[in-house]
């Protein structure tokens, strides 16, 4: 079929348009998704899933880090010499790098290194635009990536002519610092352009839409790394004319200074550029904190969002698969027979050393359970039996030949994890025996450790790594650097890396080669910081452990802890067991020492405290107690609601979020819970509507697994239940006056006598008794309320004078209501007044009435 008029376009390649629809979201939001074969290219914003989250975040920070370097360096390379020549003809100790005289270079070496400057001072520009969205993704990320393109490939086109044309004459003369700076300023200016490639690839293949995905940190650490190369490059100006020295000498002092090495080799020898040093080095320390601290958030946000959350959810997923809630699903797990019902089934008992019958479980059988705590694991016990016959016990049980399977049914047994190796294999493996619910919830709480203790160990991983790579790497570079100056070794270089990275500066060691000062402070700017991220990664856990064996040190020998042997013993199930075995050993022992105690017949039974379960009383379970209906009314526990949403917005104001313990939980449930009035298959559907009310611990639903605190979602739960019930009550409440006007409508005379009999029982009863009744809706306090008619013979009002509908009330709170008749009709018994009259009083009692009204 050939494609429409409406779907070439100008290239020739048939295009597809198909719209992103999102019931959830409005049409406004809904962006045109065009399709040219296998890209995608979405719009600039939608619903979609967002993937390849390391090209959509991480390249963008990056490539704005490297633009400002590369500009730094490309302003070093185009105020500087590319040659120098040297003294003594390059000979040492007096044909030193620093000592070399500038040599003036071509007129189109300057003009075309000024164009490359401007390529990437464009480039960097529209990258700016990019995230400050003035300009749109897909034009602002092609113009950056050209733009740093042109900018590479002039820089190397230069150094390359440089070398083919004009190149110095060795071993006199040399490139300078200049030459070197445009090196590195051409593979930062490559390595930023490949990899904004790498993002707009990830856009074109559909993964995210078309522009970039920034939070305000990371907007903020882009600011700062522009704002402190900025002040690294002003800074290089204003000493390099105090201290009339080259400008790459003064980026190099700049870049010392400000990470607080201090070699010494290049130093301010001038007053006022000394008197600038004080302000100069303390903002520029500040701007350099606030940077490596925006970095370090931004890694421990990336990681936590793509990492750690993930290892929570395999974590929570490998747990709950490993889970076990009874014996027989316990057998399910392992593969053994269903537990029998028959006396057979079981062993008989035998007798142990100590006289006592030691019973033995249907599942010592199969092999070794070693219990841990909540872990079980499950040791199978070869069997010995021979292949046919039986065995006491079904132990030797007769197996069946199976019939062959075919080669589906052979994929689908697999699939299905029913043959003998898988089976053996979850066997080995420890289960864990949840039966209560506070035992998921502890899972839940030894998940939250494990993966806290991850977060912090993966940290310190890589950042143990990326020193080492840059330790061991930037030490290969100063040795090829400095190799014809200071000759040095690979050890040498290693331990003159290691004294800067720890910014020792002893001044020992240090850049003396035109090649090895702008090497320096390309890796400075970077390893300095990553040893700064390591040194705080090392603070939250090796130094956290020194700390806690400090302590346990000290609670062990010169400051002992009561109670530290009960919690040693606690901690190791199988030292605890042993102990408890060896007790009982000895108390046995004891006993069979002393003899048997003959029971005096004088004395009641139970008086020697041997009937001890007599005396224990079982008390429900914390469960049993958040399950059961609540012995305090609804209004108290709304007042109670009150105070726990008090609670929970103060525990939203501390530093450290706040974990609440399962008692906590507990009372917090019932809270929830409680206004929760509606069937439990109609949960489900009041969930989508007012939020979670059932939730499993580790289940997918996890309070533990939500983005937020654990305060700030109770507090959402919670207000969430308070709605509920304040809606609940208005219901109540119209319902309530629904049935009040129900049931006091007469429709009878017959009715009408009724409850006026039982009126007059009521009063008679109230007379009796003096009791002072209150109505539950008391009227109005005025008697001209009522009407302006007189009083019958029992107080009451005429009936001929109410001019209202509405209910009144007698002395004995029951409600007199106005009836209405039809002419010729006689008098009501019970009731006074005229015959001929409109209408008449009666007082209706509220039993009465709704007696009446089901009648």
């Amino acid at each position: 079929m050939a494609p429409s008029s409406s779907d070439l376009k100008p290239n020739g390649v048939v295009g597809n348009r198909s719209t992103a629809k999102n019931e959830t979201t409005s049409p406004e939001k809904t962006d045109t998704i065009l399709t040219f074969g296998k890209f995608k290219l979405r719009g600039k914003t939608d619903d979609l899933p967002q993937e390849w989250w390391f090209a959509s975040t991480a390249i963008p920070l990056l490539a704005a880090t490297i633009g400002p370097l590369a500009n730094v360096l490309s302003i070093a390379a185009l105020v500087s010499k590319w040659r120098v020549k040297l003294p003594d003809n390059g000979q040492l100790p007096g044909g030193l790098d620093a000592l070399g005289i500038n040599i003036p270079d071509p007129e189109w070496e300057i003009i075309l290194n000024a164009i490359s400057l401007g390529c990437g001072f464009f480039g960097n520009f529209c990258l700016l635009l990019n995230f400050t969205q003035r300009i749109r993704y897909i034009v602002a990320l092609p113009a950056t990536i050209i733009s740093w393109y042109f900018a590479t490939g002039i820089l190397i086109a230069i150094t390359v002519a440089m070398n083919q044309y004009v190149p110095p004459a060795r071993p006199g003369e040399t490139y300078s610092q200049g030459f070197w700076h445009a090196i590195i300023a051409a593979i930062l200016y490559l390595i930023g352009s490949m990899i904004l490639m790498v993002n707009m690839l990830g856009y074109f293949l559909g993964h995210y839409p078309q522009h970039f995905e920034l939070d305000d940190d990371q907007r903020t650490l882009i600011l700062q790394t522009m704002m402190f190369f900025f002040w690294l490059a002003g800074g290089a100006a204003v000493f390099s004319k105090l201290c009339d020295i080259s400008y790459a000498d003064a980026l190099y002092f700049c870049d010392v200074t400000v990470l607080t090495v201090g070699f010494g080799d290049v130093v301010a020898n001038t007053n006022t550029s000394r008197g600038l040093v004080f302000p100069y080095s303390v903002i520029g320390i500040i701007f350099l904190g606030l940077m490596i601290n925006s970095i370090r958030k931004f890694a421990s946000g990336m990681s936590k969002d793509n990492v750690i959350k993930k290892h929570t959810l395999n974590e929570r997923a490998r747990t709950f698969s490993r889970s076990v809630t009874s014996e027989k699903e316990l057998r399910d797990r392992l593969g053994l027979p269903p537990k029998r019902e028959s006396t057979e089934f079981y062993r008989q008992p035998r007798l142990s050393s100590n006289l006592e019958p030691v019973r033995r479980t249907s599942l010592d059988q199969y092999g070794h359970f070693d219990v841990q705590g909540r872990n079980i694991t499950f040791k199978e016990r070869k069997s010995k039996a021979p292949a046919q016959g039986g065995g006491r016990g079904g132990a030797g049980r007769n197996h069946k030949p199976k019939p062959p399977l075919s080669r589906d049914a052979k994929m689908r047994q697999r699939a299905a994890g029913k043959e003998p190796h898988v089976k053996r294999a979850n066997r080995r493996e420890k289960l864990i025996m949840l039966k209560e619910e506070k035992d998921r919830f502890n899972a839940m709480r030894d998940i939250q450790a494990h993966t806290n203790r991850f977060k912090q160990y993966y940290a310190l991983a890589w950042s143990v790594f990326a020193f080492g790579i840059l330790w061991c790497v930037g030490a290969l570079g100063f040795m090829y650097a400095e190799r014809r100056i200071q000759n040095l070794s690979y050890f040498d270089a290693l331990y003159f890396c290691y004294v800067s990275l720890l910014t020792i500066g002893y001044g020992d060691f240090s850049p003396r080669s035109n090649a090895g000062k702008p090497l320096f402070i390309v890796w400075s700017l970077v390893a300095v910081p990553t040893m700064t991220i390591l040194v705080s990664d090392m603070g939250n856990t090796v130094v956290s452990a020194i700390n806690r064996g400090t302590f346990t040190l000290a609670d062990w020998t010169v400051m002992p802890k009561e109670g530290v042997w009960h919690d040693f013993v606690l901690k190791h199930p199988k030292l605890e067991g042993w102990l408890e075995r060896r007790a009982k050993k000895l108390e046995a022992k004891k006993r069979v020492e002393e003899g048997f105690r003959v029971q005096n017949p004088d004395e009641e039974e139970g008086s020697t405290g041997n009937n001890v379960e007599e005396d224990i009383v079982k008390k429900p379970t914390l469960e049993k107690l958040a399950e059961e209906a609540p012995t305090v009314t609804e209004h108290d526990l709304a007042r109670k609601l009150a105070i726990a949403i008090k609670r929970t917005a103060n525990d939203l104001r501390l530093e450290t979020p706040k974990k609440y313990s399962y008692e906590e939980w507990v009372e917090f449930t019932r809270l929830i819970r409680f206004s929760n009035t509606k069937r439990p298959e109609d949960v489900d559907e009041e969930e989508e509507e007012e939020g979670l009310i059932e939730w499993d611990w580790i289940g997918e639903d996890s309070p533990m697994l939500a983005d937020v605190s654990e305060s700030e979602w109770i507090l959402d739960r919670l207000c969430e239940s308070l709605n509920r019930y304040t809606r609940k009550q208005a219901r109540d409440t119209k319902r309530h006056h629904l049935e009040h006007d129900q049931a006091f409508t007469i429709h009878s005379p017959e009715h009408l006598q009724l409850t006026s009999e039982s009126s007059r029982k009521r009063q008679a009863l109230h007379h009796d008794h003096h009791i002072d009744t209150y109505p539950a809706h008391p009227g109005p306090r005025s008697p001209g309320a009522y009407g302006h008619g007189r009083r019958n013979s029992q107080g009451y009002y005429d009936g001929a004078a109410l001019k209202t509908p509405v209910l009144s009330r007698g002395p004995s709170g029951d409600e007199v209501v106005r009836i209405r008749r039809e002419k010729g009709e006689g008098s009501v018994d019970g009731g006074e007044g005229s015959s001929g009259g409109s209408g008449i009083t009666a007082v209706v009692s509220r039993e009465e009435g709704k007696k009446t009204e089901k009648n």
